[in-house]
């Protein structure tokens, strides 16, 4: 008799029939390079990468398939680069909490990078990716990170009065919606990543981690 019940579920590892990652490989999928992508990404991930001084890996991932990296981009950007109440620190800590409960390598050590360096804390990153049930926080990003892990791992569990206990911590509706849609849209990042294998930059590693010189 069939049952439901998947191969992994019971132990088992499928066979393989995935390709082995060449060392030094970004994704499982390949990747494409700044200069190769569309004229407006290019001006887009340029920026980023002026910037940061690299192009973040999950860039040259998802620029196989440019029409969802641009709609990954426009979401991105409306969530996470608001001046409009939850702070720049607060929405990366949301990120590191929802990628530390999915086990998402890339989007934690990437992000855990850009926490450290909203936060100028060189442990807060790992402290929260690691343990985010027990890690020092103040009441209002606590309550910030209950609110992520419930909707990163039981969202059908959410009550109102997990809302109320949000908002007895000082964030308003509009900050709840959007700790909701920062860890859903992250929540979908940390599939894609798990999908395609995607390795940080090496640079994510460093940063924020000792004062600058």
């Amino acid at each position: 008799m069939m049952t439901g019940t998947s191969p992994r579920a019971k132990g088992v590892l499928p066979s393989c029939n995935v390709r082995a990652m060449s060392d030094g490989a970004i994704s499982r999928f390949g990747h494409v390079e700044l200069a190769d992508m569309p004229e407006d990404l290019r001006e887009r991930i340029g920026a980023i990468a002026e910037k940061s001084g690299f192009v973040p890996n999950v860039f040259r991932a998802l620029a196989r398939r440019p029409r969802e990296l641009r709609a990954f981009l426009d979401y991105h950007d409306a969530l996470m680069d608001s001046d409009d109440g939850l702070s720049k620190a607060e929405r990366e800590l949301i990120v590191v909490a929802t990628s530390g409960a999915n086990h998402c390598t890339y989007c934690v050590v990437a992000h855990g990078a850009i926490l450290r360096v909203r936060t100028k804390d060189p442990q807060i990153a790992d402290r929260v990716a690691t343990n985010p049930y027990a890690v020092e926080l103040g009441p209002r990003e606590r309550a910030i990170v209950d609110l992520a892990l419930i909707v990163a791992q039981d969202s059908a569990s959410l009550t109102e009065s997990d809302l109320d206990a949000a908002r007895e911590a000082g964030l308003s509706d509009d900050e709840i919606w959007d700790v909701g849609a920062i860890t859903a849209l992250f929540a979908l990042s940390n599939r894609i990543a798990h999908l395609t294998a995607l390795t940080p930059n090496p640079e994510f590693f460093l940063m924020g981690r000792s004062p600058r010189s």
